[in-house]
């Protein structure tokens, strides 16, 4: 389980994370065969109104309690993640909790991802990235190791689909399903001012749309009779329903016959839902509004500015930090439209910055092209 942000305005990355740990206790995983990467700067962050508790959903319980913390902080990277991967203990000798994914050629495997991400980058606290050319690598290294039976993997983040469109082969016993497809945002949900509403001490928003959406599904239903296609059907569905105007695409990658198999097979199930048939409805309010994953900081810092006594030390650092996050996001987009009508003419610069190429083919050929522009 794999939380790649930090800072109380991502908030809803390690939420996401937390709440996924509590559906695989539930279902009856031990601790030693679940690892999870997160910070760890949310629980008792001096903004958390409620210090040692983090909530996914606006009338929903504490999933912060018990949540092992494998690798925290700075443990949180690509060597150390792969090392974690690939089962490379001697790489994490002195690292967090040591714990690897040692599995065998008859395990089911599961991997979660939520963070931000970009056209073939997902993020992690601080640089270096995870570059799509080199998660997939690492999966085929897997593969050839001969150490899982079969692997499932949900990526929540912008541009999800660029990480494997092209990349993944179909005879790797993968499956991927991931937030959304190149070129598109994924979507942040349970935010102030949106229904179901937050309590009002929140100020930030503490779930993504894909997430909470496939995290509420397992919550409520008997995995074992559950499929992994069923609950795609319904992720599909609860991610179109608040997003009528600016959809986005739950796309799936791999070996797609694995999505026949139940989820228990990956996460186990609550006995508590044994009686419990597949119906397409939660118990929760569901969200009914969503917003672009690259404007969910907006909103923070906004909040904070609006909720600020007039004439306070706190409402002019609020008024600061907005005025520097805008101004930052007018710099970038200025540039990047100035590159655009430098290298393809005024006419297609717009154009070719928003083109995407054909489903199949990988967002680049050339990777270590991308990587030095992104690490510029």
């Amino acid at each position: 389980l794999v939380a790649g942000s930090k800072g109380y305005v991502n908030y809803r990355h390690q939420a996401d994370v937390c709440h996924a740990y509590q559906i695989l206790k539930k279902g009856g995983l031990k601790d030693e065969n679940i690892i999870v990467f997160m910070y760890d700067d949310i629980a008792y962050n001096e903004s958390n109104p409620h210090p040692g508790v983090i909530i996914n959903h606006p009338y929903g319980s504490d999933v912060y309690k018990g949540v092992p913390k494998d690798y925290v902080g700075e443990d949180i990277n690509p060597p150390n993640f792969y090392a974690v991967l690939l089962a490379n203990k001697s790489a994490l000798t002195g690292t967090g909790s040591g714990k690897v994914l040692d599995s065998g050629p008859n395990d089911h495997v599961f991997i979660y991802y939520t963070d931000h991400g970009g056209a073939g980058v997902l993020g992690m606290p601080s640089k270096p990235y995870i570059f799509a050319s080199d998660l997939n690598d690492a999966l085929k290294k897997k593969h050839a190791s001969g150490t899982y039976k079969s692997l499932v993997f949900y990526v929540e983040s912008c541009e999800a689909g660029s990480m494997f469109d092209g990349l993944l082969p179909e005879d790797h016993n993968i499956y991927v399903m991931a937030a959304s497809d190149t070129g598109e945002s994924s979507w942040v949900t349970y935010c102030p001012f949106q229904d179901p509403r937050l309590p009002p001490e929140y100020d930030v928003c503490i779930g993504d749309l894909f997430s909470v959406s496939w995290l509420e599904d397992s919550d409520v239903h008997n995995l074992r009779t559950e499929t992994i296609h069923q609950q795609c059907e319904v992720v599909k569905k609860k991610t179109i329903e608040p997003l009528i105007r600016d959809g986005t695409h739950i796309v799936q990658f791999g070996d797609t016959g694995l999505s026949n198999q139940s989820l228990f097979v990956y996460m186990g199930t609550d006995p508590a839902n044994d009686n419990n048939t597949f119906v397409d409805k939660h118990s929760l309010v569901p969200p009914r509004k969503a917003v672009s994953q690259r404007d969910a900081d907006l909103i923070h810092f906004w909040e904070k500015f609006r909720r600020a006594p007039e004439g306070s030390s706190r409402k002019a650092e609020a008024e600061k930090q907005l005025r520097e996050v805008t101004s930052h996001r007018m710099h970038i987009d200025h540039s990047v439209k100035h590159i655009g009508k430098l290298l393809f003419g005024i006419e297609k610069g717009s154009k070719m910055l928003n083109s995407v190429r054909p489903a199949g083919l990988p967002v680049v050929d050339d990777w270590d092209c991308l990587k030095t522009l992104v690490r510029t």
